[in-house]
């Protein structure tokens, strides 16, 4: 199921948008200008690196079936990385509940997914595997299957114009002015429309799409405001694919802002 020569850096782009956008996480669109700079004494992991790599360790121990278990430790041990009061929640849960919420913490996590599965038909089901313990609702779904398939047609050498085809066909609307994507979303959800798969999953592909490198796609999905970590995280690891993977200079700061434990999971790709 495992492609052992993948490139690491798809991940690690992942990695990066989180770190890098999470020091501008909540903040308006018009407070983060483009030129910010990457990397403050605030830049950190979230729970968006947590369950990466609860993913990853899951998928290279063969374990998929298993998903809840590695979700639920990694978001207890690192509970105070600013994860969702009900994702918590359902991770103390000790049965098998599923959860049935839209928010993008499903999407969020799938870069280990569409980075190392081979077969398209083989990455569908595993992101419903990982995706339906804790989202099992249709837009989380959907937003996941969007972001690890965009993934993999990337590395795969697939076009821009063919991954918005195929990103499209699932309903998301790419041609959109941002704000006008987020507005009927707010006006249903409120504030709580930052963190839905309808806003964010759309607005990071298009980050992707209208951006030439892995920087610039960065400095866009943050630029935009919101859940900056997370748009930055879905961007992130789509562009590192499509680009062969990101800069050293931001791979290393963000090496330096993760633990040890990840690093050696990260290393045993």
């Amino acid at each position: 199921m495992i492609s052992r020569t993948t490139n690491i850096d798809i991940i690690i782009g992942a990695i990066s948008g989180d770190v890098i956008g999470s020091s501008y996480e909540h903040s308006p669109k018009k407070l983060v200008p483009k030129n910010f700079k990457l990397f403050n004494d605030n830049s950190t992991f979230t729970d968006d690196t947590v369950l990466t790599i609860a993913v990853l360790e899951c998928l290279i121990n063969d374990e998929l079936e298993n998903i809840e278990k590695y979700l639920k430790s990694y978001a207890i041990k690192y509970r105070n990385y600013r994860f969702s009061p009900g994702f918590l929640k359902w991770a103390m849960l000790m049965g098998n509940e599923k959860g049935n919420s839209f928010g993008n913490g499903a999407a969020m996590r799938v870069s280990p997914l569409g980075a190392l599965t081979i077969d398209e038909r083989e990455l569908t089901k595993a992101v419903e595997k990982v995706t339906k313990t804790s989202h099992s609702h249709e837009e989380s779904v959907k937003g996941a299957k969007a972001i690890a398939i965009s993934i993999f047609k990337a590395k795969n050498k697939i076009s821009k114009n063919e991954i918005k085809n195929y990103v499209s066909s699932l309903g998301y609307n790419l041609d959109m002015d941002f704000e006008k994507i987020k507005q009927p979303h707010l006006l249903t959800f409120g504030q709580n429309a930052e963190y839905i798969c309808q806003t964010t999953v759309p607005i990071a592909i298009s980050c992707f799409l209208q951006t030439n490198d892995y920087e610039s796609c960065i400095r866009m999905a943050i630029s935009e405001g919101g859940d900056t970590d997370t748009v930055a995280c879905m961007a992130g690891g789509i562009a590192a694919a499509y680009y062969g993977g990101i800069p050293q200079h931001i791979k290393e700061e963000t090496l330096k802002r993760i633990p040890e434990e990840f690093k050696d999971i990260l290393n045993m790709i």
